[in-house]
């Protein structure tokens, strides 16, 4: 209904993929002023991180909706499909990664995450460009990893009442980066597999 009614309204699947890339930012850079915030301003950041990481999946969704659906694509679309979510992706998780303040390794968290989030969609990318499918199998494809950080936002909010400030987050993306490797270890063997089979 609502894909319809935004192909209705003239809407674009372009402008819907640019504003879920604006939703992500959003929310890394929420995530990475949460590092020096605390009470009821720290809650609310956290509440609105994980609300935008939300309305950028939403995005995700409908901009392939209005294109197919709406039969508006465009010879460029897939561009504009995939490219921002590698931006979102690591604003999302290197906003975390800075959100730790506490944590002398917080940063390198993010980096890696999100190095390792790219790295994921790289390989699905590849397997595509050497003809075999694009597999988007997990433990940690997009969706997971933005569920993750949501779930973690959530749950941050309740760190005070045991003191503490971050640690959470810390987990969570620690979560992110081992299932990326299993990820992207298990999209390389689907694909080597896909390759000798031919």
């Amino acid at each position: 209904m609502l894909a319809r009614a935004l192909s209705r309204a003239g809407i674009s699947p372009n402008a819907i993929s640019a504003t879920g890339l604006v939703f992500g930012v959003v929310a890394g850079i929420l995530l990475w002023r949460t590092g020096q915030a605390e009470g009821l301003a720290r809650v609310v950041m956290l509440l609105a991180a994980a609300a935008s990481i939300q309305l950028r999946l939403l995005c995700n969704m409908l901009d392939g909706m209005v294109a197919i659906e709406g039969g508006r694509r465009t010879p460029y679309g897939e561009i504009f499909n995939d490219m921002p979510d590698r931006f979102a992706d690591v604003a999302i998780l290197v906003g975390a990664g800075y959100s730790l303040s506490a944590f002398a390794w917080g940063r390198e968290l993010g980096w890696t995450a999100g190095m390792l989030a790219v790295l994921t969609a790289y390989v699905r990318l590849l397997g595509g460009a050497m003809g075999t499918r694009q597999y988007f199998l997990g433990p940690m494809a997009k969706p997971h990893r933005m569920a993750t950080i949501t779930i973690a936002c959530v749950l941050s909010t309740f760190e005070p009442l045991v003191h503490w400030h971050g640690q959470i987050i810390a987990l969570a993306l620690g979560v992110v980066i081992v299932g990326s490797i299993v990820t992207f270890v298990r999209r390389t063997a689907r694909i080597v597999a896909d390759l000798k089979a031919r």
